[in-house]
């Protein structure tokens, strides 16, 4: 059960405002408190619930050592995910989604590819080569893919789950999580389908202080479980080590030579 303190950082994060009520999705109805002045209120007690869940969930992930791609293109969100899926070495997506970009991660891996190709060309003078023309077009290529897939760089494979700010306007990020069975979490208002996630945060997803609040307890739920991997992966290296020093230090010693028995010289009387 969520604690109170917990439940008033949300409030104060204005986390329970919702849409106006003529917008809601009647799916999002067990995740709604009370409607006033025209606009749904959400259960913060629910939501802090579901926050604790969520981390749970993306903790073990985390731990596994599996990518957690975040996704949020909406004005509000772009910078606190930049800065909190990048805190913890995530990869995130904060402008146009790429079309493709989980479907057809071939094809995005090799424009990932093109993008370090035209870092080795600078670095090896291949650059300098090239007419003015060509290497002006060469730096416009390299901004429009940083701006796209500079974040995506590292993930060299599908991630193990997806994080979203927002499923109506990230909808086409969504589908293409749902073909490859890739668990959703997301923050989800009541204008839109929790149905189509695997992890709903029932709150408000166009506040920044809203946005910031949330993303700030996930981000801290992957920090915790990159930290127990790290810690695992230490303990493991010791044993390893210990257990390469031992047969040295187990090493069976020379055998003494028997000592020779004395014979008992008694007298015949």
């Amino acid at each position: 059960m969520a604690n109170n303190t917990e439940v008033k950082e949300l409030l104060d994060a204005g986390v329970h405002f919702g849409h106006l009520t003529r917008k809601w999705n009647p799916n999002m109805a067990p995740y709604i408190y009370m409607e006033r002045n025209g606009i749904h209120i959400i259960n913060l007690y629910k939501t802090a619930a579901k926050i604790e869940e969520a981390n749970e969930a993306l903790k073990k992930i985390a731990a596994s050592g599996r990518k957690i791609l975040f996704v949020a293109t909406k004005k509000q969100a772009k910078d606190i995910i930049a800065e909190k899926a990048g805190g913890v070495n995530m990869p995130y997506i904060t402008e146009r989604w790429p079309g493709g970009m989980l479907t057809n991660f071939v094809t995005i891996r090799k424009a990932v590819k093109k993008m370090a190709a035209i870092d080795r060309m600078k670095k090896d003078g291949t650059f300098m080569t090239l007419s003015k023309k060509e290497r002006l077009q060469v730096d416009r290529l390299r901004a429009k893919l940083e701006k796209n897939l500079g974040s995506i760089a590292d993930m060299t494979r599908l991630p193990g789950a997806l994080f979203v700010v927002d499923i109506k306007r990230e909808h086409i990020a969504v589908k293409e999580a749902q073909k490859l069975n890739i668990p959703i979490f997301a923050m989800v208002d009541t204008n839109s389908d929790p149905r189509e996630v695997d992890f709903v945060i029932p709150s408000n997803d166009d506040a920044s202080k809203s946005i910031d609040k949330v993303l700030s307890s996930v981000t801290g739920a992957v920090a915790e479980g990159l930290a127990e991997r790290k810690a695992d992966k230490e303990a493991k290296k010791a044993e390893k080590e210990e257990a390469a020093a031992a047969p040295a230090a187990e090493a069976p010693a020379t055998p003494a030579a028997p000592a020779k028995e004395e014979a008992s010289t008694e007298e015949t009387k």
